[in-house]
């Protein structure tokens, strides 16, 4: 089975109000070192263990529906069979 993590960001040059939002409650928590945040989304898709071309099907599913290409960049890890720890 394939599991592929497809992670989603803002470009860097669109404003992030989420992000400077928690930027912005750090210092009550007593962080002060924090330069940036930038708040994205992590979207995990897991292909029966037949699939074929999961590169190029998570390429389509992540650029066609999961991010905007106007305001959004994506990146793409694929992991074989992959276990998830304790």
């Amino acid at each position: 089975m394939a599991r592929v993590v497809v992670d989603v960001m803002l470009k860097s040059e669109i404003l992030d109000p989420q992000g400077e939002a928690v930027l912005g409650a750090l210092p009550r928590l007593g962080v002060n070192d924090v330069a940036s945040v930038r708040i994205g989304k992590r979207v995990e898709i897991e292909f029966d263990e037949n699939a074929q071309n999961v590169e190029e099907q998570s390429r389509v599913i992540a650029d066609q529906l999961l991010a905007n290409p106007v305001i959004e960049n994506f990146t793409l890890s694929i992991e074989s069979g992959a276990v998830e720890g304790a």
